[in-house]
């Protein structure tokens, strides 16, 4: 068995925050996957179901972010699952919007989501982070996580979300590369090598006929002595 976890906030206020990846994630899961109506236990939402031959189960904490690490221990121990068997999906400041990496073990790198769940299981959990770029400037991360996801990411956003699920039953089988592969062929799709990115190259000139031969000079039978006599002429 696996438990997904999806990082974010409660509530219809933080539904479409970049924070808020972590949850929409999973969502996605459960909807492409046919899971059972989420229903509350654990101190968030939760459901069931199969990806593959895995049995998962998927958990939102409604914990608010920095408690998470509350409603994941709660699941960890009623599941009597390993914290190796935990997979937590987060927003990552530190990558490109749109790019996904997994990870096993390690720092919370400040992630006060990632920081409660050390608090709680520690650190030996896989988790799957989900870029969605910096601000520029560490004064305006509270603000900019915290805000809704522009009109101009819903493309990124939604093939990124498309790849986790295409994914997830890699994910659930603890191959990590497979499920990679299945978010870039989402997120970076493989061009034709004919067709130029969806964009026709110049076209290639036309071929010309080659050149006629130059007609070869006709040979002079004429005497050096008639030469020199007509030379004179």
């Amino acid at each position: 068995m696996r438990l997904f976890v999806g990082l974010g906030n409660p509530g219809p206020k933080y539904a479409g925050n970049r924070h808020n990846i972590g949850f929409m994630a999973v969502d996605r899961i459960a909807e492409d996957h046919g899971f059972a109506p989420w229903r509350s236990k654990f101190q968030g939402q939760v459901t069931e179901g199969r990806l593959g031959g895995e049995k998962v189960v998927l958990l939102k904490p409604e914990t608010f972010m920095n408690r998470s690490g509350q409603s994941v221990g709660e699941a960890l121990r009623f599941f009597k699952l390993a914290p190796g068997d935990v997979v937590v999906f987060h927003d990552e400041l530190d990558l490109a919007p749109g790019k996904a990496r997994v990870k096993q073990g390690g720092g919370h790198a400040g992630h006060n989501g990632l920081r409660s769940i050390h608090q709680h299981i520690g650190a030996d959990y896989a988790r799957v982070r989900l870029g969605i770029g910096h601000p520029g400037h560490k004064d305006a991360v509270s603000a900019y996580v915290l805000n809704d996801f522009a009109k101009a990411d819903r493309d990124w956003l939604d093939d990124l979300l498309r790849g986790i699920s295409d994914g997830a039953a890699a994910l659930a089988a603890g191959d990590g590369g497979r499920f990679m592969n299945a978010v870039a062929l989402q997120t970076a799709p493989a061009r034709s090598s004919g067709d130029g990115g969806g964009k026709a190259g110049p076209a290639a000139p036309a071929s010309r006929p080659d050149p006629a031969p130059a007609p070869e000079p006709e040979s002079d039978a004429r005497s050096p002595l008639q030469k020199l006599v007509d030379r004179f002429r």
